[in-house]
């Protein structure tokens, strides 16, 4: 009877990241995030308030600047580009906060703990609370830019690319930022680290002016710049009502790119993102 062979035991599926279990834990989390912004709607309006003050501000400070000297009408249809990306872009690089307060808390380690099917579901949840919220505040956005004159010339059409590209810059800076919460001691470094890209970011881009504008040294930095790949296209789309993928879009000083080549850069820049950002999840999450 010892011995006996016994059937083969075959192993129990472990459920993958396209399983229904993985998804519905995914989408459990991001309900909590959303619960979270409904209890504090102040989040969702401070990340609106500073881009409205950059297009009014901005656009009053040089509402008298000569007609075509930013290439189009007015500085306000040249800024609502920039500012409409800068919206996307700041609610992505706050994307790691949240999780570096549950970290704090304690809460995390109660989700890690529990029996999750994968634990990048943590990591996905966060994901698509901010690429929504980053859609939502620049809906936003752009609706009060056009009330204040910037016309959106490429119609339904553009307006979709306009959304991809905000989508494609959201994942990249979603990425980075989830992973920088995994990293940093607390939210007091975080906040610090936040504050010290932010602005330089910006700056360091064609949101508030364009690249004529710089001296050689600051236009090779503004074009390397994933934001300026995410602008240039959008403030194409304002402007051309009769656009095309091939289309320049950005003149740097290392190459010409079409809208078709930002996207393809901001894809890159995705890409190299989420697999930096993979490397240090599986050290945490694993």
């Amino acid at each position: 009877m010892g011995n006996a062979t016994r059937p083969l035991e075959l192993p129990l599926a472990v459920p993958g990241l396209f399983s229904p279990a993985f998804w519905q834990e995914t989408l459990a989390l991001t309900r909590r995030w959303f619960i979270q912004l409904k209890r504090r709607p102040t989040a969702l309006a401070l990340g609106i308030a500073q881009p409205l003050m950059f297009l009014v501000l901005f656009g009053a400070a040089f509402h008298n600047a000569p007609v075509g000297i930013f290439g189009s009408s007015d500085y306000t249809q040249f800024l609502a580009a920039g500012v409409i990306i800068f919206t996307a872009f700041g609610a992505a690089l706050n994307a790691g906060l949240p999780i570096v307060f549950d970290r704090e808390f304690g809460f995390l380690n109660r989700i890690l703990v529990a029996p999750l099917t994968s634990r990048l579901s943590v990591v996905f949840a966060s994901a698509i609370y901010i690429v929504v919220q980053s859609l939502l505040q620049t809906a936003v956005v752009m609706t009060a830019s056009t009330l204040l004159g910037a016309k959106l010339a490429a119609g339904l059409g553009g307006l979709l690319v306009i959304g991809l590209v905000v989508m494609l810059l959201v994942i990249g800076f979603t990425a980075l930022s989830i992973g920088l919460a995994f990293v940093v001691p607390g939210h007091i470094e975080a906040l610090g680290l936040l504050l010290v890209l932010n602005l330089p970011l910006l700056f360091a881009s064609t949101a508030l002016a364009p690249l004529a504008f710089m001296p050689p040294w600051l236009q090779w930095v503004a074009t390397l710049n994933p934001l300026t790949w995410a602008i240039e296209p959008v403030r194409y789309l304002y402007s051309a009502a009769d656009w095309s993928w091939t289309s320049t879009v950005l003149v740097a000083p290392w190459a010409t790119l079409s809208l078709e080549s930002c996207l393809v850069a901001l894809l890159i820049f995705d890409g190299l993102a989420v697999a930096l950002v993979g490397t240090l999840l599986r050290k945490f999450l694993a």
